[in-house]
């Protein structure tokens, strides 16, 4: 090889691999310091670990003031009741006499049963309430037709509701009035459970014997009225104006089972 070539100098050339190199290690060496500076300051930016601080999510603790009527997690532990419970409940709103309701859910009164009977309570005299009517005018008269009235569920749904929730809500105001001791989620709760007897006795109310129809809605009236007049009675201080006031909340039952006979069960 000639020597001449050998002595050349060629770092001043542009792409010569020296020169390539030195710009790729200072490259990278600019890179690292940049994530390592840009890590920890973002590391200087979250505060150190504090545990489960986190506002949102089912675990969130409702805040106590007006926005927490819109908040559904208030209301969860108006429902937070097993199975045992609530069969429990509706078996003493079989036997009126007892008068211990207010007892039973002194620790823990639900909407749970409220909600419950009175959907299927809804569902129950719409559907038997046009089998009645069915049978009543097949045995009058055969051949004369008949048409499902679905006006059924709507009455159904405002007289039970309506009266599950505006009847007690007029008890307690009445009762602070008066000043005795009341405590709203107690009578709905009270009250919800007294409509339970209502579902298992309109089966037998669609025997197409009108005798025997009163006869069964005046039991199941008197059962469940006298278990809403009773625990009431138990529940409040014993004077003349209270023994008013136990007497309409009889008086008011009557007239709903009543009510349920003439226009669901002609």
């Amino acid at each position: 090889m000639d020597e001449s070539f050998a002595n050349l100098q060629t770092s001043h050339l542009l792409g010569s691999v020296p020169a390539v190199i030195s710009d790729d290690k200072k490259s990278k060496d600019v890179h690292i310091a940049s994530v390592n500076e840009g890590s920890s300051a973002n590391m200087q930016i979250f505060p150190p670990y504090q545990g489960n601080n986190s506002k949102e999510g089912p675990e969130q603790q409702p805040p106590n003031n007006w926005k927490g009527f819109f908040n559904v997690y208030s209301y969860t532990q108006y429902f937070d009741v097993d199975t045992d419970v609530v069969v429990n409940r509706l078996m003493s709103s079989l036997y009126p006499t007892s008068g211990d309701f207010f007892n039973k859910i002194d620790a823990n009164p639900d909407m749970y049963g409220l909600v419950w009977i009175c959907t299927t309570l809804v569902f129950v005299l719409a559907s038997l309430g046009n089998c009645a009517t069915y049978l009543v005018k097949k045995r009058t008269d055969s051949a004369a037709p008949w048409v499902f009235d679905v006006n059924y569920i709507n009455l159904a749904a405002s007289i039970i509701y309506g009266y599950a929730i505006i009847v007690p809500l007029g008890f307690y105001f009445s009762l602070k009035y008066m000043g005795s001791k009341a405590d709203l989620l107690r009578f709905w709760c009270l009250w919800g459970y007294s409509l339970f007897i209502f579902i298992p006795t309109s089966l037998p109310l669609l025997i197409p014997v009108e005798f025997l129809r009163w006869v069964i809605i005046l039991l199941a009236g008197s059962a469940s009225s006298c278990f809403v007049a009773l625990n009431l009675r138990s529940y409040l201080e014993t004077n003349n104006d209270v023994t008013v006031v136990v007497a309409a909340a009889f008086g008011l039952q009557m007239f709903l089972s009543i009510f349920i006979k003439v226009w669901f069960f002609p």
